[in-house]
């Protein structure tokens, strides 16, 4: 068969996702939203998210306007960018927030019905929620395959290059839309968890501990905006944060091929489509792994896990096996070995699940330690919190530096011998690369498990604030504590894929100081006293010629400046968290001092008001984070050069891969804790214990929902952006 014919593929999987995407809306949308009472708290929040993504919206198309236009200053004034760059960057984050969107849309349609379906049986609300879920999953593998092929074919017909060095061309090009959609994400995560969080912590401390009334109690002002800030943090922020790596790390992957076969045309077109094939066959056997998510009445935790488990475990070893088939129909080089780097992606990002899902989830010793030392008070909770998040880091951290080892070794066929050698270097750092891609050939199933949280923490909501009977707030309690754990055990999946993910653009950042070069017209470099062409050059060739090496003090610097950005980063979101959920509480305090009767139920809060801070709060504090983490690669390769830029990479990637986990865990942890007190251990709901635990969930809050999942976004848009700007980098810098 064709190499040419094979890539068809890759537009019809996307275009199957978003059919069953399409198809899942529809039946959750035949079914009821319950009582009057349960529509209008949905409609309520539904509202609210929207009337939330239309401001976000508009602040950030005028930022994208902004750096649109520096992009085209830079290709065509000043001739030092790829003329398809701005228009590149502007469709990655238009598909990124356009998956968000979507995905938030159907959650606030989905959670009321959750509600409903789990009047009559917990199979039936883990069925609606897990397909609503599985709406944002497939909508996000579906527009970013879309998006990949499209610009594919635009660029396959107008760019004009002899036959290797068009392909370097084509993906490097492609590779730069990634830019627009990590800062789009940015922008998502960071303002979604500074909204959701600053809501949540308003109404825990108020109503829970000072008030002593109900989570999600319709009492409670702020009870609206804390489930608007579930969509638009863990709905649209995880999308459009997923969109990103699933396309940086089939992007990445394809440059790198591109570059590792540049000398054999054929070869070279097979490993660039290798990485969007694979993908396009997850897409179609995720679809079979959401199909076989099901549960039975009463189930428990584990129960509940163990559903969602056999669809992402069936659906990745399906894929293990097609990768196999996949890469011999193409004839790829070594295609065992590349085969087993993608099987080593897939067993990493399982791994990593399960070691989260073991210290944030209720059914193990970790978090019922935090529990247990609740009856202590609030500081051993924060103390013992601190430390399993500690402890946590190290399973996902020894399984990413495996992963790494072993992908690179597969696709060399383990000639430790000539491990850096220049061959050996390319087809490694391409087995890195298609091993974040078979992490991330699951997502459409992994992400609708992700997705499924909020929209069960929701309905829980939804519940809880229509008075339904106890046995269903009990069943979407459930649900709920399952959606805690999941949503635990994405984020870690999201960071653990971040980290390969970087790794290959770290990589891929000097295949676009090559065409860089080349576009400046410098066709040859002067390496040690010997003249090598530029399109033939190898990394280590770059290695040697910018000097990045240890003993290179702007490598050094460039290390510092990348591990200080990872924890100025995460301050400035946490204090932003602070400030507004500051205003968030004196708001609910004075309307339970103001309005007369909300304690006793005659009166209704002002909803909108709390909505209103919320989101005030969030547009004004998102901006200047997220600003400073695209002008810092900027500046710094404006400083340092490129040797400066590789250091500020590797230290970003090394501190923000642990530190998020550790957040992410953390924050989890907590979360699970207060739940588990909650459902009558240690003295119960209402008990000093129960306090405690809420005091460690709302330090927790912005820990694993606004600081801890912007870093996965932090280290990749640093990568990006550097990308784009290599042009820049290498025209100029001041050292």
């Amino acid at each position: 068969m064709k190499t040419e014919l094979l890539f068809y593929l890759v537009p019809l999987a996307s275009l199957a996702a978003l059919i069953f995407a399409r198809y899942f809306f529809k039946e959750m949308m035949k079914e009821s939203e319950g009582t009057p009472r349960m529509m209008e708290i949905a409609s309520y929040v539904r509202s609210g998210a929207m009337a939330y993504l239309r401001q976000q919206y508009k602040v950030v198309t005028i930022v994208f306007i902004v750096i649109a236009i520096f992009f085209a200053i830079l290709a065509y004034g000043f001739g030092v960018q790829n003329e398809w760059v701005p228009f590149a960057f502007l469709t990655g984050g238009f598909f990124s927030g356009l998956a968000g969107f979507i995905g938030m849309k159907t959650a606030t349609y989905a959670s009321a019905r959750t509600a409903n379906a789990s009047r009559k049986s917990l199979n039936g609300g883990l069925r609606v929620a897990f397909r609503s879920g599985a709406v944002m999953g497939l909508v996000v593998v579906g527009l970013g395959l879309l998006d990949i092929s499209v610009w594919y074919i635009l660029l396959d017909n107008f760019i004009e290059a002899t036959e290797g060095q068009k392909l370097v061309i084509i993906t490097t090009t492609m590779l730069t839309f990634g830019m627009g959609a990590s800062t789009q994400a940015l922008f998502a995560r960071v303002g979604g968890g500074i909204y959701t969080k600053a809501a949540d912590v308003g109404a825990d401390l108020v109503g829970k501990v000072e008030e002593n009334i109900p989570e999600d109690d319709a009492r409670n002002p702020a009870t609206i905006a804390d489930n608007v800030g579930d969509n638009v943090g863990d709905v649209a922020g995880m999308g459009a944060d997923l969109y990103e790596s699933y396309c940086g790390s089939i992007l990445a992957t394809a440059a790198l091929g591109a570059s590792a076969f540049y000398i054999n045309p054929q070869l070279q077109m097979k490993a660039v489509f290798a990485p969007m094939l694979i993908a396009a066959v997850g897409i179609l056997l995720s679809i079979i792994g959401i199909f076989l998510v099901r549960t039975k009445e009463g189930a428990g935790m584990k129960e509940l896990l163990k559903s969602l488990g056999v669809g992402v475990n069936v659906s990745s070893i399906l894929i293990a096996a097609a990768t196999f088939g996949i890469l011999y129909i193409l004839g790829l080089e070594n295609w065992v070995g590349i085969s087993f780097s993608v099987v080593v992606g897939l067993v990493a990002g399982i791994i990593i699940g399960h070691s989260t899902e073991y210290y944030t989830s209720h059914s193990y010793k970790p978090t019922k330690s935090i529990s247990e030392s609740a009856q202590s008070g609030p500081a051993t909770v924060i103390i013992s919190g601190i430390g399993i998040g500690m402890v946590s880091t190290a399973i996902p951290v020894l399984t990413i530096t495996a992963a790494i080892i072993l992908a690179f070794l597969c696709a060399t066929n383990f000639d430790v011998q000539n491990m850096l050698s220049a061959e050996n270097l390319s087809l490694g750092l391409y087995g890195i690369g298609i091993a974040a891609v078979g992490m991330l050939s699951t997502l459409g199933i992994t992400l609708a498990t992700d997705a499924y949280g909020p929209i069960a923490d929701n309905a829980g909501g939804n519940a809880q604030m229509s008075g339904l009977e106890p046995e269903v707030r009990k069943r979407t309690d459930v649900l709920d504590a399952l959606g805690n754990t999941t949503a635990a055990t994405g984020k870690g999946f999201a960071i653990g894929s971040a980290a390969l993910t970087a790794m290959a653009l770290l990589a891929s950042y000097i295949e676009e100081i090559k065409i860089g070069l080349i576009h400046l017209g410098q066709n040859t470099i002067d390496i040690a006293g010997r003249t090598v062409e530029v399109a033939r050059a190898t990394i280590p060739d770059f290695m040697e010629y910018y000097e990045v090496s240890l003993m290179n003090p702007k490598v050094l610097a460039g290390v510092f400046l990348g591990s200080m950005m990872s924890f100025l980063f995460c301050g400035l979101t946490m204090n932003a968290v602070g400030r507004a959920a500051r205003q968030m509480v004196e708001e609910v305090r004075r309307q339970f001092r103001e309005i007369k009767g909300i304690l006793e139920g005659k009166a209704t809060p002002d909803y909108a008001r709390c909505v209103e801070i919320s989101t005030k709060g969030a547009q004004r504090e998102m901006l200047f984070p997220s600003i400073l983490a695209i002008a810092v690669p900027v500046v710094t390769g404006l400083v340092f050069g490129v040797s400066g830029v590789m250091g500020l990479l590797a230290g970003g990637l090394g501190a923000g891969f642990v530190l998020a986990i550790f957040m992410a865990n953390a924050g989890g942890a907590w979360d699970n804790a207060k739940k588990y007190i909650e459902e009558g251990n240690f003295g119960g709901p209402g008990s000093l214990s129960h306090k405690a635990s809420i005091v460690g969930d709302t330090v927790g809050d912005p820990f694993k929902d606004t600081s801890g999942p912007s870093l996965n976004i932090l280290i990749k848009l640093m990568s990006m952006v550097a990308i784009v700007m290599a042009g820049l980098t290498a025209a100029f810098s001041l050292l």
